[in-house]
């Protein structure tokens, strides 16, 4: 009997055992992974942080003249660097209220939150973005087509999309100089016969230019800035002519007729005199009575006609119509007798 005691009492020691070591195992090994997961303060103090990645920003103008001096110097007599200073843009800018939406395009680096800029006018830094890090090993990016221009210039961008140039994929740089703004030739004739070779065979296009007048005074043809709002007017990008080129130059005489015919050397003859006048009048009721005599007479003349067409057929027909009568009536009376 005390031999099977001892031994359940062995087993419950051995299960009481064991389990006391699994329990304090799964205690260690809980306590020992925040120590392990979490380095030491030396550890921490021993690891390099890694440095912030440095990023472009604006360094104006004056540092691209550095290396960049022609192209600096050329830009500087442009719109591109007045873009701020402008009497013109000031006036404008002035009647809007000083809007800050204007300086996301007069301005240099403005950030809209802020309102601040980095500097004044369209400069290098406003198509090539900030100043890259580490340039000039790193290149300036410029988009090479007009989204570029287009995001100041949208009414000029519009209008060209809608010309045949824009549907021909002639893109702004195409003409336009994008340092000096100046157009790609000694003058807009020379840049526009590059193309356009055969212009001067027509008669417009003949006379006009022996006149001294160039292609965009016609083809880019404009109304003066002022009558629009906030300075986005046209620009005759469309390049096509409308009755408003005519009138910039023609205005004093395209209703006049006497004018006209001065200028080409024709001469528009002396007036009638009075008794001259007086004569066509007369003349001219004579020619009325005859004609109302005619009249009369071919009125009369018609009823004479009728009237005698009328008696020859009225007789034919009354006769016709009486034998008739007298055939019915030898027919009934023949009937009778029998």
């Amino acid at each position: 009997m005390k031999t099977k005691l001892n031994l359940g009492k062995t087993a419950w020691m051995t299960f009481a055992a064991v389990f006391a070591f699994c329990l304090a195992l799964g205690v260690a090994i809980s306590l020992a992974q925040p120590a392990a997961a979490a380095p030491s303060a030396q550890e921490a103090t021993a690891t390099p942080t890694a440095a912030p990645t440095a990023v472009p920003s604006y360094v104006g103008s004056s540092t691209c003249a550095g290396c960049h001096k022609d192209i600096h110097d050329t830009w500087m007599g442009t719109r591109h660097s007045q873009a701020f200073s402008s009497p013109v843009f000031q006036e404008d800018w002035t009647k809007q209220g000083s809007a800050d939406a204007c300086l996301e395009c007069h301005t240099t680096g403005f950030d809209p939150a802020t309102g601040k800029y980095s500097e004044e006018g369209v400069t290098c830094e406003s198509c090539h973005g900030p100043m890259q890090v580490d340039h000039p090993k790193n290149p300036m990016p410029v988009t090479p087509d007009y989204t570029l221009c287009a995001r100041c210039h949208k009414t000029t961008t519009d209008e060209w999309q809608a010309s045949r140039h824009g549907q021909a994929g002639i893109n702004c740089e195409s003409c336009h100089n994008p340092h000096s703004q100046a157009p790609r030739a000694d003058t807009v004739n020379d840049l526009c016969t590059n193309c356009h070779k055969d212009t001067g065979t027509s008669f417009t296009h003949g006379t006009h230019a022996n006149s001294g007048l160039q292609c965009s005074d016609c083809h880019m043809a404009t109304a003066s800035h002022t009558t629009s709002t906030g300075g986005l007017f046209a620009t005759g990008h469309t390049f096509s002519v409308g009755s408003d080129a005519c009138i910039n130059c023609h205005k004093d005489t395209v209703h006049t007729r006497d004018t006209i015919l001065q200028l080409s050397g024709q001469t528009a003859g002396t007036a009638p005199s009075t008794s001259d006048l007086e004569k066509q009048v007369q003349d001219q009721e004579q020619k009325i009575q005859s004609l109302e005599a005619q009249s009369t007479v071919r009125l009369y003349t018609g009823l004479m006609q009728g009237a005698i067409v009328g008696l020859i057929v009225g007789g034919v027909a009354a006769w016709v119509v009486s034998r008739r009568i007298q055939f019915v009536e030898v027919e009934e009376d023949g009937e009778k007798d029998s």
